[in-house]
């Protein structure tokens, strides 16, 4: 029999685990090869997993919903047609007889449980935290009445003591002298049992929604961002006229000629690229005390999900393309967004992020660093305004499209300083665009 193992596939340099969503066949299925077996999750991207081999399927190693990590085995496939190991039939294998082992008497261990100075009863350091935690005395403990074995004061006893204000008091049996009022410490031991949290009450009128897989690590992210980055947000005003008047004038023509629509994503996209060569900083990341600059300019580009979920896809080496290439791979990325197509790759590996707030009426934002990197820029909505626009002639009130930058960027490398001239040099790059370009 020819088995081959199929491994979890590495889906990108920061990814470490995956989690299978559906498996696409059971166990004694043909497969062909290429042919999808399971869809997987990461943290960035769903896909589909392909057989390397033509075979059936002979053993599925994990459930759905299992999280597997990178290289793990998670099927075998049978290559010779014969049936998969579950169907075979184990044939009963003879045993020699065991050697007669030499019977040893069972004795019986003495095992002194601690008992407490001036305590008629033994209690368990759970109970003594509960008692300490709760200022019970001794002599209150010796109160409570016990149904552990040989009369034990249990968990659940002592918590109904507290429960019910202390008012069961069994008689203390004669000839026992009354305990010294002594309280309790807490004791420094492992307690392994928990008090029980309350079930959180939120009220009639509500929907509890739970989140989603992905919402969940959108969530995660966030926050663990906002643990490792020391957030700093520089904003500025930018004048854009140029680059509407621009776009608005060559659009259809853009269109005929290369069969994609232009929107302003890829103007502002090349504008920063310009920037991050001027200030390579911001194309770096941090390890302990070392800060990593990268030689390749990866945007990373925040886009919208139909289910409200956020995903960044990558535009790789994006210095390396024109306006026209970056349209075209701004549109191809956005689009397998919006219909579940990116590949892992296709969210891996970013130096620099852009989201485009803008495209849903936000005028300024203060966005949180994809890490590992240092930087991110809002786009804001760009809204016609009466402006003072200054001239040879003089100054003038004129209206003009103006939208604001917003630039998120982590203290503990970036200062105030690169983060303002950075934003300002993006500033400068968008309202010096030449309004008679050809494309």
């Amino acid at each position: 029999m020819a088995i081959v193992d199929l491994v979890m596939p590495k889906l990108g340099e920061s990814i470490m685990e995956a989690t299978i969503l559906r498996w696409h066949k059971k166990v004694g299925d043909p497969i062909d090869m290429d042919e999808t077996l399971l869809e997987i999750a990461t943290d960035k991207v769903d896909s589909e997993v392909p057989s390397s081999v033509q075979g059936t399927i002979d053993a599925l190693l994990y459930e759905e919903n299992d999280v597997v990590p990178i290289g793990a085995v998670i099927a075998r496939i049978n290559t010779n047609g014969i049936l998969p190991a579950e169907e075979i039939i184990p044939q009963p294998v003879q045993e020699e007889p065991a050697a007669p082992v030499a019977e040893v008497p069972y004795q019986p261990l003495e095992i002194k449980l601690p008992k407490l100075e001036g305590a008629a009863r033994f209690y368990s350091p759970l109970v003594l935290n509960i008692a300490a935690n709760e200022g019970i005395s001794l002599a209150e403990l010796e109160k409570i009445p016990g149904t552990g074995n040989e009369g034990r004061v249990t968990k659940k006893d002592i918590l109904q003591w507290i429960q019910s204000g202390g008012k069961q008091e069994p008689a203390i049996p004669e000839g026992k002298a009354p305990a010294t009022e002594t309280r309790l410490q807490p004791a420094a031991v492992d307690v392994k049992e928990e008090i029980p949290e309350q079930i959180p009450e939120y009220g009639d009128n509500v929907e509890v929604v739970e989140m989603d897989r992905m919402r969940k690590l959108i969530a995660k992210h966030m926050v663990d961002s906002k643990k490792t980055s020391a957030h700093v947000t520089s904003f500025a005003e930018c004048d854009v006229t140029n680059i509407v008047l621009w776009r608005e004038k060559i659009k259809k023509a853009f269109e005929q000629q290369e069969g994609e629509k232009i929107t302003f994503t890829p103007l502002f996209i090349e504008a920063v690229v310009k920037c991050i060569k001027k200030h390579p900083w911001l194309n770096a990341s941090v390890d302990d005390d070392k800060l990593i600059v990268r030689k390749d300019i990866n945007i990373g580009m925040a886009t919208a999900l139909p289910s409200g979920n956020l995903i960044v896809p990558v535009i790789k080496e994006a210095d390396f393309l024109n306006l026209t290439g970056l349209t075209k791979k701004i549109n191809h990325l956005a689009n397998a967004a919006r219909n579940n197509k990116l590949k892992p790759d296709d969210t891996q590996g970013a130096t620099f992020t852009v989201t485009n707030i803008g495209s849903f009426g936000s005028l300024m934002g203060t966005p949180i660093i994809n890490q590992p990197q240092v930087a991110i820029l809002a786009i804001g909505a760009i809204k016609k305004r009466p402006v003072v626009v200054e001239t040879a002639q003089g100054d003038s009130i004129a209206i003009r499209h103006m939208m604001f930058l917003s630039l998120s960027y982590d203290h503990r490398v970036i200062d105030g300083a690169l983060g303002s001239t950075f934003l300002s040099a993006v500033v400068n790059e968008l309202e010096s665009f030449n309004v008679n370009r050809t494309v």
